[in-house]
């Protein structure tokens, strides 16, 4: 059971890597979880935006909106701080990142976006829904979601990592 999963983990996490996560040329409710880990996370107003793309775009077109847990925010912004100390954009870690939910959380499946570099929540929006790969992530059988948005100091770059899950 445990090999068919990380065998399914890994070709979606193949498959995620192969799409392109690069530039463009240009105060919330909680839901609650019953999870060992109580965690604040204070999101900011693109953050938000976001979430709110998202969830539109999903009930535009038939699904349910997702609600937002701040744990996979944290995960989320984790990542994005991994991104920026190492100069990179990628999906380093999102087994243990989505083993990690899944065991905090119950979590019974993970996806994760990412985008570099766009200007704003809209253009990051517009290239997942661009691409097969990230547009399968927000249309898919998830329920709950959490993001990080973060800039990268020295060059201002902004590094967005998405990470949805099904409780």
């Amino acid at each position: 059971m445990k090999l068919n999963f990380l065998r399914t983990l890994l070709l979606f996490l193949g498959l995620n890597t192969m799409y392109s996560c690069s530039s463009d040329a240009s105060a919330a409710t909680t839901s609650s979880v019953s999870t060992p880990i109580v965690t604040n996370y204070s999101y900011n107003s693109m953050e938000i935006q976001t979430m709110d793309l998202i969830n539109n775009y999903r009930v535009s077109i038939g699904l349910n909106s997702l609600q937002k847990i701040n744990y996979i925010s944290i995960k989320s912004e984790e990542h994005d701080n991994y991104m920026i100390t190492n100069n990179v954009v990628n999906h380093d870690d999102f087994v243990a990142r989505s083993q990690d939910i899944m065991s905090v959380l119950g979590a019974k499946t993970v996806g994760e976006n990412i985008a570099y570099n766009y200007s704003t929540a809209q253009a990051a929006f517009d290239a997942w829904l661009a691409s097969p790969g990230h547009k399968a992530n927000i249309e898919g059988d998830f329920n709950h979601f959490g993001i990080a948005i973060r800039i990268n100091p020295v060059n201002g770059a902004k590094y967005y990592t998405n990470i949805f899950v099904k409780i």
